[in-house]
């Protein structure tokens, strides 16, 4: 008995990936969920690379409610995670005004779905906006640390009180609470004109190792933490003024910021996994804003009414959902476990 072989005869069906539809998906919506488990996997693998770093330097890595606590036009203001949240919940109400959209393609409304892809395209660039101001808040720092020569991180502190139970408490404070005056060191930044090997250096700390030693000296209410974290109180271990001065004795660095060499919240690998998560997600984020403001004017010009269905749209919203999940998992990691 011969199998029966349907060979399209038509080879427009052949471009659009032939007859059989499995799972009742059209070609395009099919290699769009390819593409989504690709990618899901590349981000579980980064997420499970980050996690497991994490474990290993458990007990010197920078505690979120510290890092991230900037809010715009509350310059000063301890704000804990209050910009990260309102970020998540922007693009969380982008993924329904997609979902709206599509509905209304469903409708075959087009102003709808002009409407809607526009506001979805609107918060997300409020999103991507404030993704890149969270990086310059991150990449600038707030407080400032110093390194040591084998290699631990030094904050600084003062307490601030007793709780309830009589324990003293502190917060952390900033190397321009404490320091004064200029460089005592004369070191300037080198330019091309005057820089070793005739290079300009990006940047110097604004204080001296001996500046700051002196200023430690002679402020006695400051106190060093160290960048390890108390399993018993889950906050940065405070050390004594004599151990704190042979600590800070060995200083070889100032560090303002973060980057991938130098972090001043704590472990490098931090902000190297902060950069390469945030930016690999912002860069979706960002590709999935310039393909719906295609898909926008496509919508606009009426092409999708003259198809007679807005399965671009359909397509398009499948992206941007995943990019949304993706966020969702990103957050949980860095921000809230």
């Amino acid at each position: 008995m011969e199998a029966n072989i349907a060979i399209p005869t038509d080879g427009k069906d052949t471009w659009n990936g032939g007859t059989q539809k499995p799972l009742g998906a059209s070609y395009g919506k099919m290699m769009m969920w390819y593409f989504i488990v690709s990618d899901a996997l590349t981000f579980s693998g980064f997420l499970a690379a980050y996690g497991l770093t994490r474990f290993k330097f458990m007990d010197s890595w920078p505690i979120a409610d510290e890092v991230f606590t900037h809010f715009p036009g509350l310059h000063g203001v301890h704000a804990p995670m209050y910009y990260v949240a309102l970020m998540t919940f922007i693009l969380i109400i982008s993924s329904v005004t997609m979902v709206l959209a599509v509905d209304a393609g469903h409708q075959m409304k087009q102003k709808r779905v002009a409407w809607y892809m526009f506001a979805t395209i609107i918060f997300g660039i409020i999103f991507i906006g404030s993704q890149a101001w969270e990086w310059k808040n991150f990449i600038n720092g707030t407080y400032g640390a110093v390194k040591t020569t084998d290699g631990r991180l030094l904050q600084f502190a003062s307490q601030d009180g007793v709780d309830a139970d009589g324990e003293p408490v502190f917060h952390q404070i900033a190397l321009s609470d404490f320091v004064v005056g200029e460089r005592t060191d004369g070191r300037v930044l080198h330019e091309r004109e005057n820089g070793l090997w005739f290079e300009k250096e990006e940047a110097i700390a604004t204080y001296s190792v001996a500046q700051i030693q002196e200023s430690y000296k002679s402020n006695p209410d400051v106190l060093i933490r160290s960048e390890l974290i108390d399993p018993a109180t889950k906050q940065k271990i405070i050390l004594s003024r004599e151990e704190g001065m042979a600590q800070l004795a060995k200083t070889k660095m100032v560090v303002e910021g973060a980057n991938l060499q130098v972090n001043e919240y704590g472990n490098t690998s931090f902000a190297d996994f902060f950069f390469f998560i945030t930016g690999f997600h912002g860069f979706h984020v960002l590709s999935g804003i310039i393909i719906n403001i295609i898909i926008f004017f496509n919508v606009v010009l009426g092409t999708y009414e003259r198809r007679g269905h807005y399965e671009m749209v359909e397509k398009v919203g499948l992206y941007w959902h995943f990019v949304d999940l993706v966020w969702v998992f990103v957050f949980t990691f860095f921000y809230l476990v």
